[in-house]
């Protein structure tokens, strides 16, 4: 008579390891899209310190992978809120000093877009950009978790007045 393969304890639990992975896998977000800037040398050097600096964190979302991958980029959560170091001023921004405003005293020019919002540091010599989607509401809250970092690598040139 052949032998039956094994069903004892041992085997049992391999299998539902191996099906606890596969779903902490389907559930898990990979890589999330996010556009990589072309900056300057300079600028892209800068930028990776701050986006290095930037905590495991924000609004108790966990830092993802960004794709194509770079040290300009990174997200947290899902839906992603997304950073990018190294932008373009947005349009409106020169004519928006007066509607600076200031979370922990980092400028910010707030854009409202369809699904959220996209904040821009202003008055800093690097071009910082959060992008929150709506499910975070308030979207600004982001910006305290990022603030420390911001301070310390994107120099203050002119302050929200």
């Amino acid at each position: 008579m052949p032998k039956l393969p094994s069903t004892g304890p041992a085997r049992v639990r391999t299998v539902g390891a191996a099906l606890c992975l596969l779903l902490i896998a389907g559930c898990s977000p990979g890589p999330t899209p996010v556009p990589v800037p072309s900056p300057a040398p300079e600028v892209a050097a800068a930028c990776a310190d701050l986006v290095k600096a930037l905590p495991a964190k924000v609004l108790d979302a966990e830092r993802r992978e960004a794709s194509p991958k770079s040290p300009l980029t990174t997200a947290y959560g899902d839906p992603p809120i997304e950073m990018t170091c190294g932008v373009t001023p947005p349009a409106g921004m020169a004519e928006a000093q007066s509607q600076c405003f200031e979370v922990n005293g980092v400028g910010w020019f707030a854009k409202q877009v369809e699904n959220g919002f996209i904040f821009t540091t202003i008055g800093r010599s690097l071009y910082f950009e959060v992008a929150v989607p709506s499910e975070y509401t308030p979207e600004a809250n982001a910006l305290t978790d990022v603030s420390d970092a911001v301070h310390k690598f994107d120099k203050l040139v002119t302050p929200c007045t």
